[in-house]
């Protein structure tokens, strides 16, 4: 698998998933919401770490440094 994320952006995926991830995150009265939440939480921390995102390469977007 090839990285498609660039530096900045897989820098601002790990700030995402720590916020939505970590004792700040918000918390609504619908339970759903904050499921869909915690989900992009970590697709964001996974997609972080590995350097590539499926809808870039839907799109076919290559941001890479």
């Amino acid at each position: 698998m090839k990285q498609n994320l660039g530096k900045f952006d897989r820098i601002l995926r790990f700030a995402l998933a720590f916020w939505w991830l970590g004792s700040w995150t918000p918390d609504y009265s619908a339970a759903l919401v904050n499921v869909f939440i915690a989900i992009i939480g970590w697709i964001a921390l996974i997609e972080s770490f590995f350097g590539w995102c499926w809808l870039h390469q839907l799109m076919g977007m290559n941001k890479t440094d």
